[in-house]
């Protein structure tokens, strides 16, 4: 089936759905199909309740209600099936149309059916023939009336249905643009964060391949081989939306392992993140900041220096990630320096637009010392 077949034969709004309650099944031909017989039900139920009023109740309610809700169910799929055709044959100009010709075109085909319904039910319970009924101009004159209010009433109601899907419509987008705005804000924070990182790193590390040259050459050409692998992962990730969990852990070891060179026995890491995980898709550059914030907060105010530990395990259908230090912990982080962390406000800000609510970030303080950063994340694999 071609597209524009498939668009022919989508189902059509239908009056219900301006009911809350009945918007939580999803559109279908089968659910418009049931909300028919339950709209044309309801509809003859109140007609006849009307009927039965009155004509003062001098007959049982039966008598009343049966033939009206019979009559009444067989307009309304009379309507339902000729808005589907009408929709097909026309090739969708009863959506797309709009005004008078719409609200014409709406009354017609109503009227049609209500004269039908009534000609065919009455066939139905009193086999009179549907010719004979046409005839009385008293009785179609009385049909007429109620097709004309009756059309008008479900035009008015379709309208409504249609213009309350536009502003959700409307809203949704509105909503996905603000969800953006904040995604490219956090991200935004990010890089301007990295920015303030980054040449630090940069200057310090080319300095130290200077220094090493001459004197350790074998450390120096480690040093540096390193810096290209973590430069060019680094410079991978800052232009991807998503990233592997191995890529970034790679990415981590590569900035440990240069700055393992400059500190010597100070910085001590260990990376555990299992085989079956690194496959897993998260935010990129989600962990370099908290490892650097280890460093800086954690490793740098202790003399005798510290181990940094990034763990990924399953914690109840969650990918859990810990930063993991053993420095001087929370009540001892008091370095300020520029770029030298990142708040967990803009963490928190960032898993929020990235994840939804889906994500947590908790702090932790280790004993005797150290503190662990905890993210835990909905699953992705690649």
């Amino acid at each position: 089936m071609t597209q524009e077949s498939s668009q022919l034969l989508s189902p059509l709004a239908h009056p219900l759905e301006m009911i809350p309650l009945f918007r939580r099944w999803p559109v279908s031909h089968l659910r418009n199909f049931v909300y028919t017989g339950i709209w044309s039900g309801a509809l003859g139920l109140v007609l006849g309740v009307i009927s039965m009023t009155v004509d003062g109740g001098h007959q049982p309610a039966a008598s009343y209600l049966g033939p009206v809700m019979l009559i009444s169910l067989i307009i309304g799929y009379l309507v339902h099936g000729s808005s589907l055709l009408g929709n097909l044959l026309l090739k969708r100009w009863p959506r797309r149309a709009t005004g008078l010709p719409r609200l014409l075109y709406h009354l017609v085909l109503v009227g049609c059916c209500v004269v039908l319904g009534i000609s065919f039910g009455l066939y139905l319970m009193k086999g009179q023939s549907p010719l004979q009924y046409l005839r009385d101009s008293r009785t179609l004159q009385e049909g007429l009336v109620f097709a004309l209010v009756f059309g008008s009433l479900m035009y008015a109601v379709r309208l409504s249905g249609e213009r309350r899907v536009e502003r959700e419509m409307a809203q949704a987008r509105q909503n996905e643009q603000i969800a953006a705005a904040g995604r490219l804000l956090a991200e935004a924070r990010l890089r301007a964060l990295q920015a303030q990182i980054e040449p630090h790193f940069l200057y310090n590390t080319l300095a130290n391949v200077v220094s090493l040259i001459e004197v350790q050459p074998a450390r120096a050409r480690h040093m540096l081989e390193r810096f290209i692998d973590y430069l060019r992962a680094s410079l991978a990730a800052s232009r991807q939306e998503r990233a592997t969990l191995g890529a970034e852990a790679d990415m981590i070891a590569a900035y440990l392992d240069v700055l393992g060179v400059r500190m010597g026995e100070r910085l001590r890491y260990r990376i555990d993140v299992p085989a079956e995980l690194r496959a897993s898709t998260i935010a990129p550059m989600l962990l370099q900041p908290l490892v650097e914030n280890a460093i800086a907060h954690g490793l740098e105010p202790k003399v005798e220096g510290c181990e940094v530990l990034l763990r990924a395990r399953m914690q109840g259908g969650m990918l859990q990630l810990e930063i993991s230090d053993t420095g001087v912990g929370l009540t001892g982080t008091v370095s300020k320096k520029p770029g030298g962390g990142v708040g967990l406000s803009n963490l928190r800000d960032r898993l929020r637009t990235m994840y939804d609510p889906g994500a947590s970030v908790q702090l932790l303080e280790n004993q005797p010392c150290g503190m662990t950063v905890r993210l835990l994340l909905p699953l992705s694999e690649s």
